[in-house]
């Protein structure tokens, strides 16, 4: 396959002028908006449509139509009152005659106030003119003429143009009746398609929001949905390892830039893991080459420990041998020779064991166990029994915390850092070496501290530095790989050691450690009271506490001659 196979599609252009989805969805609610409005108003006109007919029907039509009936009712009193008048002559039988008189002309001012059909106003015409027709010409007549000559002026004839008079009001009546029957069942057909038209308006309402509905789900489908599924199913895709997979999910702008900034990430992934991978194949070889470098470390380490000094000791054997079965041949020369030839090979076996120590730290180390920090000092105190004694030290132990890692290794170191503290002592005063820690953040600081000749501070970082010496072998012994070996057990502890150089009075030391997680590893313990004369060693520590002597760093004398010689 070649690389243009393998390569990725080229990103699809943007067009331009694409809208975002911010924007299709403003275009959206702004045609919501839209409809909605004319909805509100195309409802509010329907509703408005059948309250005015509604209102016209139970405010005009029916209470004239009741006015009418009351109209004819007072017509009604009003013959019924002049027919008992004239029967009997007496005033008293007026009263319904005047009465309805009065709410005659009430109800047709009202019924005139009410409604402005022009069918219902002339059909109330003509019952007004009939009714005023039989009131002018018969009833007033009749009244006037029972009053002067009592009911016995009342002829037939003229209460039969009465009683025709008023039949012809009762038809006017009857006809108004027919009239506002017809007005009603006009009023209520008008009612009936108001509320048909309003149905149909909300229904036609529902029906355009339904499918505005759907037609922004359907926009938003196309528009925002579609393209961000393809793009979860691109960064899956891409997640799940297939990471040449091309990611352009096109769609709105805002969506098609996401998708290029998710491209551009794919890119950056890519690179990165690939600069990973070969990175991880580096490690790799190195892992590889470091295990090879290991076994050939061990090599020498069992060839340093057996085959190199077996010649170092026949060496120094066979010279001693010499020198005693022919030392009375031997001038002196030869004799001082024979004694260089020994200490020579003498030392070489120190340098030896101690370049075996340095290497083992590290590398050769037991499981971490929880101990106390004094435990390690009183057991690098019963090691060191004989040069405390010798030089009249004290060694003062302060609270130390718990810590977590190998005790035989902060054994050699507290018998290193110890050992050189008492080898370097003031030949004005007795030795007095401080150890104590304090808790700074997530570190214990633990300082050792004493009174002998002090290093200088130019020499803060040589010292630690192997074989680096300040003094010559002839003033202080030792092989200048003491302090290397305490800081190498310092940093495999994820520590730091330093020298202070703040202190003026003798030599400080300070050591960081990191604080540990186990509760019972934060606080202090109780001290165990530091010895500073011999005491005897267990049987029980075993070769864990007998690490190998400390090698001496040299400290700075009043005036040195060579600060740096090695011999």
């Amino acid at each position: 396959m070649t690389a243009d196979e393998t390569a990725p599609p080229p990103a699809a252009p943007t067009r331009a002028g694409r809208w975002s989805a911010q924007g299709w969805v403003n275009l959206m609610l702004l045609c919501m908006a839209l409809l909605l409005c004319v909805a509100a108003m195309t409802g509010a006109t329907a509703l408005q449509n059948t309250a005015g007919v509604s209102n016209r029907l139970a405010d005009k039509i029916s209470p004239a139509r009741v006015e009418a009936e009351r109209l004819q009712a007072a017509l009604l009193d009003q013959e019924t009152g002049l027919r008992g008048f004239v029967i009997t002559g007496q005033e008293q039988f007026l009263e319904p005659y005047t009465a309805g008189l009065q709410e005659k002309r009430r109800s047709i001012a009202e019924i005139r106030r009410l409604i402005t059909d022009e069918r219902l106003l002339g059909a109330l015409a003509e019952v007004e003119r009939r009714a005023r027709f039989w009131r002018q010409e018969y009833a007033e007549p009749t009244i006037e003429l029972v009053r002067e000559g009592g009911p016995e002026k009342m002829d037939p004839v003229r209460a039969e143009r009465g009683r025709q008079a008023f039949q012809a009001v009762r038809q006017a009546l009857e006809s108004q009746k027919s009239v506002w029957t017809q007005v009603r069942d006009e009023a209520r057909a008008d009612l009936e398609e108001a509320r048909v038209l309003r149905d149909a308006a909300f229904l036609g309402i529902l029906t355009v929001l339904l499918f505005a509905i759907i037609g922004v789900a359907v926009l938003l489908r196309v528009v925002v949905f579609r393209p961000l599924e393809r793009l979860g199913a691109a960064s899956r895709r891409v997640t799940g390892g297939d990471f040449d997979h091309h990611v352009d999910t096109g769609g709105p702008a805002d969506i098609a830039a996401l998708s290029r900034d998710m491209e551009a990430m794919r890119e950056r992934i890519v690179a990165e893991l690939e600069t990973t991978r070969q990175a991880r194949q580096q490690l790799e070889e190195q892992a590889t080459e470091l295990r090879r470098s290991n076994a050939e470390l061990e090599q020498f380490a069992y060839v340093a420990s057996h085959d190199l000094q077996e010649p170092l000791r026949k060496v120094a054997s066979f010279t001693q041998m010499l020198e005693q079965r022919y030392g009375e041949q031997l001038d002196e020369r030869a004799k001082q020779y024979i004694a260089f030839a020994v200490d020579g090979a003498k030392r070489m076996q120190v340098l030896i064991n101690e370049l075996l120590t340095f290497s083992r730290v590290g590398r050769v180390t037991r499981e971490p166990v929880v101990f106390g920090m004094e435990e390690a000092v009183s057991a690098a105190l019963r090691n060191l029994a004989a040069a405390t004694e010798e030089s009249g030290g004290r060694v003062e132990v302060g609270s130390l915390p718990r810590m977590t890692g190998d005790r035989s290794q902060f054994v050699m170191l507290w018998q290193n850092l110890i050992g050189n503290a008492l080898k370097f002592r003031s030949p004005d005063h007795a030795p007095v070496v401080r150890i104590e820690a304090r808790l700074q953040g997530t570190e214990w600081l633990i300082s050792v501290t004493d009174n002998g000749i002090g290093i200088d501070a130019r020499f803060a970082d040589k010292i630690f530095v192997i074989f680096q010496r300040l003094h010559n072998r002839e003033a202080y012994e030792g092989t200048g790989i003491g302090l290397a070996i305490c800081r190498k057990i310092v940093e495999y502890h994820r520590g730091r050691i330093w020298l202070d150089t703040d202190h003026t009075d003798g030599t400080r030391f300070v050591i960081a450690l990191p604080v540990a997680g186990g509760p019972e590893e934060i606080g202090l313990s109780d001290p165990e009271p530091a010895s500073s004369g011999p005491e005897e060693e267990p049987a029980s520590s075993g070769p864990e506490e007998e690490p190998a002597s400390p090698a001496g760093d040299g400290r700075q004398e009043p005036a040195p001659a060579d600060p740096l010689s090695h011999t």
